[in-house]
């Protein structure tokens, strides 16, 4: 390259504040896609030397530390507020101002409490996820080697700087190891390849250099996509696996691809799983709250004759129908099983009601790589061009990776290298004996590495052993080894000969492995450098394949989530044999042939030309997507979601937002890219199939609780509600105060705490668990009348065994006596109702609280506050009598249920 200085570096005719007033800070990747490197110095308002301290300076003031915009750090108050608009909440802060509004002021007290509490165990739980998501940041680089220069006569020097001060115009060096700290157009560079994994999903390390002459302009649908396709173009958070290079910094901080990967609309996350259940619950509960008090109102009037006098009854019997302790309920037991799967499984909820989705997950989807496989490749086979084995061509292989190891500049050996000398090893099949002159590491631009050998017995000459991709390394080959009877040949590598080699190796990529082919050649020795130019005229010795390593769990992950109903569906940038050959030595079944030419597997352009429900048709019946790119696996998600499935996404890297994003729930490991952790609702110790199912069951424990509790509490309210409002038409007086309506509900919402700590039955262990509201009508519309029917025995045997006067002494002793019935039998639904014979010691607590309170409290000095009365002792025999009878009609009804409907609730 032949520059220009005086151009481009700030010395000639423009002195250097007009050279650093350029727009410099505003400029973007994909301004300088389409420049040579001289018109993007240009740009820049930059020079091969470098800036000028005093430059530097200024840019820094205008533009910014080059770091990723934090994360905005929620409030208290505002954490608190964003709690509230939980549905559940909103129906009863709008009850506690209608009580507020009648002056009935215990219960607008109690639901706002209830409300608080509410929301600080919610927050709270957020807050720490929150806290232990920011001590996992890690920052993308730590220092930069930077050019720069003290005065415009001053020589350049390289210097390390905080990456906070890299500012645009910058000129930096890139060595093996390096992460790049911002996005760079290369100036020059030497064998260097990029790991862009973070941004693009690529397993393999991608070659960069610079261009005379670029593409032009960005024209695609797809800018991002063409971007990184650009071999002069250094992306912030990228890693450099070998080689050097010198670049300028086009964009630092939130101008950078990485920081703009997850800024944007997309960033707003649409309504999950547990947002619809809610949804669908609150407006559920909201119209029976609406028709109840008119109902309770008219019949008092019409009966009666009370009017507006009986209103605070008929908002404490709608206080009585509604769940109050639902959001308690919903938020402990959820902070609950979040709470244990960090402290047991290194996993962390940062949102809460991810934990319900995790649960509710029937789709899950993954990538291959660290999930199902691991990034450890084991020898599979070594062919002579014939399809033989032939240990003499892994020996050649072992050869080729032995002195690429030692002699070229990696700052870690490569995988498959370290592969095939281990697999040498164990057959004995070791290197021959050589002497290394050179190596050349893989470059991904020529997809091959050599290695240049000195062989005992050979003076002067030197033996060139190249090793990669199939299609390149045959390429530069003329000859192919063959076995005759007369021992080893050299024939002519003819047309044919080389359609058939392409064909073989095809057949080996098609059954999951990866190919390498090995070639020869003999040079004349010499003192001089090695450079691919050498690489031709070679000699084909045969095949190398290898396969990914199996993860240790995988299999009994698998077997475990489809055993919990949970179907697995592969998104990999894979090639479809790999991710094919590994389902199948896993036992994941891939399903029919779908037609379209790979088998089972569907290659993501086929996704292309189909439309959203076609998509989803295709989402439904494959299980493996190879050749992904980004876009393809947010789609194929989206398309799941769209089709009534509650889908889960593992990903770790920048490219895997958009997928992240269109789930119900978005998993990352902890060494994902910080964007990703950012984004993720759950956050997994490792990328490991175990975990999600660890915290697929925690989600499960969960939302069976909360059913659960949902399933008692409602069942019994409308079964109260409905006898109060019969008693009430019957009555002369309320059938109970609203006061001891109160008191009844807080003892039933504070036993109901224990449900938080119960643990559903292997059934609902074995299927999605969601909360369905139509399947809590199914419920509550077979218990809720049993209930009611129990509580209306109890108005009868009232009716004859107190004496129903107008005098004040018989209505208190009417109210303790249904008070009293109400808990007790209250008490047998909390254990019989849960469907299991196990009942764990806080829920047995709840029940023997709720019948001590019951027994106790119309003999204890808080009766006459209530309006109550010590009951006659005939009474208490009649009620263990209702109480019996209830109960073995509630284990009947329950084994009834469960065999027509299941825990379809």
């Amino acid at each position: 390259m032949v520059w220009a200085p005086e151009a481009v570096s700030g010395a000639g005719p423009r002195d250097v504040r007009e050279t650093d007033a350029g727009p410099a800070e505003r400029v973007s990747i994909t301004d300088v896609a389409g420049l040579t490197p001289l018109e993007a110095l240009r740009l820049m308002r930059s020079g091969p030397r470098g800036l000028l301290e005093s430059q530097a300076e200024e840019r820094l003031l205008r533009c910014g530390e080059n770091v990723l915009p934090e994360p905005v750090s929620t409030t208290w108050p505002r954490r608190l507020a964003r709690s509230l608009r939980d549905p559940f909440t909103m129906v009863l802060l709008g009850l506690g101002l209608v009580s507020a509004a009648i002056a009935s002021w215990g219960t607008a007290c109690v639901t706002v409490l209830l409300v608080v509490v509410s929301a600080l165990l919610r927050s709270g739980g957020e807050y720490r996820a929150d806290r232990s998501i920011a001590a996992l940041r890690e920052l993308i680089a730590t220092t930069a080697t930077v050019r720069r220069r003290a005065g415009a006569a001053s020589a350049p020097l390289y210097r390390e700087i905080p990456v906070g001060e890299l500012v645009p115009g910058d000129v930096i060096r890139l060595g093996p190891g390096d992460l790049v700290p911002a996005d760079v157009l290369l100036l020059r560079s030497n064998g260097l390849t990029v790991h862009q994994a973070a941004l693009t999903g690529e397993s393999r390390p991608v070659a960069k250099h610079p261009v005379d002459a670029p593409d032009g302009p960005l024209t695609g649908t797809a800018p991002g996509a063409e971007l990184f396709d650009r071999p002069q173009l250094c992306f912030q958070g990228t890693g450099v696996v070998s080689g050097t290079g010198t670049g300028v910094v086009v964009a630092t901080g939130a101008r950078t691809m990485f920081a703009g990967a997850h800024q944007g609309d997309a960033s707003r996350r649409r309504p999950s799983s547990f947002d619809r259940s809610v949804n669908g619950i609150s407006w559920l509960l909201i119209r029976f709250m609406l028709l109840i008090p008119p109902v309770a109102l008219l019949g008092d009037a019409a009966l009666r004759g009370r009017g507006l006098e009986a209103l605070p009854f008929a908002v404490a019997v709608a206080v009585g129908l509604t769940p109050e302790m639902l959001p308690v309920i919903v938020t402990t037991a959820l902070a609950r099983g979040s709470a244990l799967l960090a402290r047991d499984r290194g996993v962390m909820v940062r949102r809460l009601p991810a934990l319900h989705d995790l649960g509710a997950v029937d789709v899950l989807c993954i990538d291959k790589t660290g999930t199902l496989t691991r990034d450890l490749p084991v020898l599979d086979c070594s062919l002579d061009p014939d399809g033989r084995p032939d240990p003499a061509v892994l020996r050649w292989a072992a050869v080729n990776s032995l002195w690429t190891i030692q002699l070229a500049d990696l700052p870690c050996p490569d995988a498959l290298d370290e592969a095939i000398m281990d697999a040498a090893e164990r057959l004995d099949a070791g290197p021959p004996a050589s002497d290394g002159v050179a190596a050349l590491p893989f470059d991904p631009a020529r997809r091959s590495s050599c290695a240049v050998v000195q062989r005992p017995g050979r003076l002067g000459v030197h033996t060139l052993v190249v090793k990669g991709a199939v299609e390149d390394v045959l390429d530069r080959c003329t000859l192919v080894r063959a076995a005759g009877p007369d021992g080893e040949t050299d024939g002519e590598l003819d047309a044919a000969a080389r359609e058939r080699l392409l064909r073989s190796a095809g057949t080996m990529a098609a059954d999951g492995l990866r190919v390498l082919a090995v070639a020869l050649a003999d040079r004349p020795a010499r003192p001089g450098p090695y450079g691919p130019r050498d690489e031709h005229d070679l000699t084909f010795v045969g095949f190398v394949g290898l396969r990914d390593t199996l993860a240790p769990q995988a299999g009994d992950a698998l077997a475990e989530l489809a055993g919990r109903g949970v179907a697995v569906k592969i998104l990999t940038g894979d090639h479809p044999g790999t991710a094919a050959r590994a389902c199948r030595d896993l036992g994941l079944d891939l399903g029919p042939d779908l037609g379209l030419g790979s088998g089972a597997v569907v290659t993501a352009d086929r996704l292309d030309g189909l439309d959203d429900a076609a998509v989803a048709e295709l989402a439904a019946r494959a299980t493996v997507f190879a050749r992904c790119a980004p876009e393809h696996k947010a789609r194929v998600v989206a398309a799941l979601r769209a089709a009534g499935h509650t889908t889960g996404f593992l990903g770790d890297g920048v490219n895997d937002l958009p997928a992240l994003r269109a789930a119900d729930v978005g998993m990352c490991p902890s060494d994902a890219a910080d964007v990703t952790r950012q984004t993720a609702d759950v956050v997994l110790a490792a990328k490991d199939l175990t975990a999600i199912d660890h915290a697929i069951a925690a989600g499960r424990r969960s939302t069976g609780n909360i059913v659960t509790y949902l399933r008692v509490v409602l069942s019994s309210n409308v079964g109260n509600v409905i006898a109060m409002l019969a008693a009430g038409l019957l009555l002369p007086f309320l059938p109970m105060l609203p006061i001891q309506v109160l008191a009844q509900n807080l003892c039933f919402d504070a036993a109901q705490l224990a449900y938080a700590f119960d643990r559903p039955g292997r059934g609902a262990m074995r299927r999605p668990s969601r909360l369905r509201p139509r399947g809590l009508l199914r419920f509550i519309a077979v218990f809720g009348p049993l209930n009611a029917l129990a509580d209306l025995t109890t108005f009868a045997v009232l009716v004859s065994a107190v004496p129903l006067s107008g005098q004040a002494s018989g209505q208190a002793t009417f109210h303790a006596g249904w008070f009293v019935e109400n808990l007790l039998t209250q008490a047998v639904a909390m254990l019989v109702l849960r469907g299991r014979r196990r009942i764990p010691v806080p829920l047995m607590v709840a029940a023997c609280f709720l019948v001590a309170v019951g027994v106790l409290l119309p003999l204890s000095p808080l009766a006459a506050p209530l309006d109550m009365t010590a009951l006659p002792a005939s009474y208490y025999l009649l009620l263990a009598g209702v109480v019996a009878v209830y109960g073995a009609a509630l284990l009947a009804a329950k084994a009834w249920f469960d065999r027509r409907h299941g825990d379809r609730t």
